[in-house]
């Protein structure tokens, strides 16, 4: 027995199994024994009876009709609705992207070195923006492009952090997306938007919209996840983390939905988008009663950024923005790490220091920031930095952080030994924003 003539029978048979319950509710409902005394005596009894029968009768033909015609009609109008539906795009939104981009003529693009580039980024920000920052700090938010697509920007409420991510787009010539985490986010469908059944599209989110315009294009995309930790990054961003940890970036597919039909946007893959690689997630953080705690597991895999202090107007020429495009861009990071390597002074200076932090304080650095600081060195000098203050950098904001876990008894006997271990093993004045943390962390205990 096929699976048309199974529907068909257990149809014929639920049909059957109704019918005789409306045939015996309709018989529940004629008068009890000694009915035909009132009807020869009267002739209105005659036909109240009458109208009771017509009524026991014509009930269940109407409910046994009805049941039919739910069976056998609506089911067909429900699928023709479906078919009606995949007739009509669900993805709007998307599918003018793709409309604009086969219109779209590919764009000229500037090319420079990454410490031009720097020089050009503080300047434009200054004399466009009004918004002035140091250029070491600019150095590292280029250099940490290079190492990691996922940033975060910490510090206190009004020293430039979305601001800073923001001029970044404007500089390279492509807007940023401001997407505003909001505290109930929980998922990713939060963030990339969710099917609506009932009227058959998808709720497209901007952040889906920017994802997908930039796998159309060669521009440097920058979306900035502003108050990053009013909810847990960990949950709705978990997809992301995972997906940026995969070598293959032609293998990183994101779910949208479940299913494909046949006029979905050309980029979407049995329902699966491919994580751009033009695109840049920058966070901003700050630390308050009103956020959670970001977790090591993020902050392993970002690139992280302290801006704790404003930096003081100065004058700078007019300088414009810079369409650097992305494949360029990376040109540059490849040629950085194939050029300059990280010293073996250095590498003997980490080992050891990896060995005195887990045999003191039982934490070490990991292989992912061994290759972290394997790439930002060289980038960080190609952008105009020292090699001390990369190493400076890394230790600061993803090693030592770390001892704020540990116990406090600890890190009061400890960590003047340690202050100066790295004294004696960098130099007095090599390590300055190490040294700077560590004695703040000394002061609270």
């Amino acid at each position: 027995m096929d699976q048309k003539t199974r529907r068909l029978f257990f149809r014929i048979l639920i049909l059957a199994t109704l019918s005789a319950v409306m045939l015996i509710l309709g018989l529940l409902t004629l008068p009890g024994p000694g009915w035909e005394e009132p009807i020869l005596s009267s002739l209105v009894n005659s036909e109240l009876v009458a109208v009771m029968l017509v009524l026991a009768i014509l009930v269940p033909l109407g409910l046994l009709a009805l049941l039919i015609s739910v069976l056998f009609v609506a089911k067909p109008l429900f699928k023709f609705r479906v078919h009606r539906r995949r007739r009509t795009c669900r993805f709007p939104a998307l599918s003018r992207i793709d409309a604009t981009a086969a219109k779209q003529a590919p764009g000229a693009y500037d090319f420079c070195s990454l410490a031009e580039i720097c020089t050009l980024f503080r300047n434009f920000a200054a004399s466009r923006l009004g918004l002035y920052y140091e250029i070491d700090d600019i150095r590292r938010f280029v250099a940490g492009m290079g190492v990691s697509h996922l940033m975060i920007l910490r510090g206190i409420s009004g020293t430039g952090k979305t601001s800073l991510a923001y001029a970044a787009g404007e500089f390279f010539g492509n807007p940023s997306a401001i997407v505003p985490v909001q505290p109930m986010w929980k998922e990713r469908a939060d963030m990339l938007g969710y099917f609506n059944e009932f009227t058959g599209r998808f709720h497209e989110t901007p952040l889906l919209c920017k994802l997908y315009e930039a796998g159309t294009r060669n521009d440097v995309f920058v979306t900035v996840l502003d108050e990053v930790n009013i909810s847990r990054i960990e949950y709705y961003f978990a997809e992301f983390l995972s997906l940026l940890e995969i070598p293959d970036p032609e293998k990183r597919m994101l779910d949208v939905v479940s299913d494909s039909w046949s006029n979905d946007p050309k980029r979407l893959r049995d329902g699966k988008l491919l994580l751009p690689q033009n695109m840049w997630f920058i966070g901003t953080a700050n630390n308050d009663d009103s956020t959670f705690a970001i977790s090591d597991k993020v902050y392993d895999r970002a690139m992280v950024l302290d801006l704790d202090r404003k930096c003081a107007p100065f004058s700078v020429a007019d300088t414009g923005s810079v369409h650097v495009s992305y494949k360029d861009l990376q040109m540059l990071f490849n040629d950085a790490k194939a050029r300059r390597r990280m010293s073996q002074d250095s590498y003997h200076r980490l080992q050891a220091l990896d060995q005195y932090l887990a045999q003191v304080f039982r934490i070490g650095f990991g292989n992912r920031i061994l290759r972290q600081l394997e790439n930002y060195v060289p980038i960080m000098i190609a952008c105009g930095g020292t090699e001390l203050g990369a190493l400076d950098d890394i230790l600061c904001r993803k090693i030592l952080r770390k001892l704020e876990q540990l116990s406090p008894t600890l890190l009061k006997n400890e960590v003047p030994r340690l202050r100066a271990w790295l004294m004696q093993a960098f130099g007095p004045n090599s390590l300055p924003q190490s040294q700077e943390y560590l004695g703040r962390l000394e002061k609270y205990l």
